[in-house]
């Protein structure tokens, strides 16, 4: 298993994030890229299977070798676009993420993120292309068609096995917000799983909980079973959100 930090986050900050050149193209197409390439290298011979939270299942669509992952399991992963942004808390979260993100990073060089208990330290041009109120990916200040010789996006590229899991109680991770990314992988056969929290006997999950070892039993199994099989087992909890 390889995990990873983005190029200004983790122990990939340098002493100070102010000048850093860091956007979420970088994270996806050189970081989430190079992850790719080593794991080519240290696994040789074997499958490539991909988890993503929020952004990170976005940078899995960003990396020019997206083919060589086998199956990808993308958790509450959308664009950030606010008015994907669930009705009840969308006026909020826009003030919060498109106004009040982007003022603090001009006055600090940065977004000083731990210091308001706020997410991590987070680089300028991560909070331009987050707070730019685009409902494209190459609308984005970063946005870029990576294989400009065909005019494809990068995520085209990938021809995964993908579950794309949602939670009904994620302000961000809505159906429009999960169906937005999945339109961009044309190239991958696309499942949306809606999980709501009384569908494994909990009153709240949102968009950060998945993870933690409280849902190891009720929520992990799930995407380890698509890893494992590419298939949801019959008694999986949720529904199937239709494609169109």
């Amino acid at each position: 298993m390889i995990t990873y930090d983005y190029r200004g986050i983790g122990e990939s900050r340098p002493a100070s994030l102010k000048g850093l050149e860091a956007s979420w193209s970088d994270w996806g197409a050189l970081d989430f890229e190079a992850m790719l390439q080593r794991a080519q290298r240290e696994f040789a011979g074997q499958p490539i299977n991909v988890v993503g939270h929020s952004f990170g299942g976005c940078a899995a669509g960003l990396g020019a070798s997206g083919h060589l992952i086998r199956r990808l399991v993308t958790v509450g992963a959308q664009f950030a676009y606010w008015r994907d942004y669930a009705p009840a808390h969308r006026w909020r979260m826009f003030a919060k993420w498109h106004v009040v993100m982007p003022l603090m990073t001009m006055l600090c060089g940065y977004f000083p993120g731990k210091r308001l208990g706020w997410l991590e330290d987070t680089p300028a041009g991560v909070v331009r292309d987050w707070s730019t109120p685009s409902n494209r990916y190459e609308k984005r200040p970063s946005g870029r068609l990576i294989h400009a010789r065909t005019g494809r996006l990068p995520f085209a590229n990938v021809s995964a096995q993908t579950l794309a899991i949602s939670l009904s109680d994620d302000p961000y991770g809505t159906i429009p917000a999960i169906e937005r990314l999945l339109g961009y992988l044309t190239g991958s056969t696309n499942t949306h799983l809606r999980i709501t929290p009384e569908d494994i006997g909990e009153e709240e999950v949102g968009h950060f909980a998945f993870f933690r070892s409280a849902y190891q039993a009720t929520l992990w199994p799930i995407a380890l079973s698509w890893l494992q099989t590419g298939e949801l087992a019959p008694d999986t909890p949720g529904r199937r959100v239709p494609r169109n």
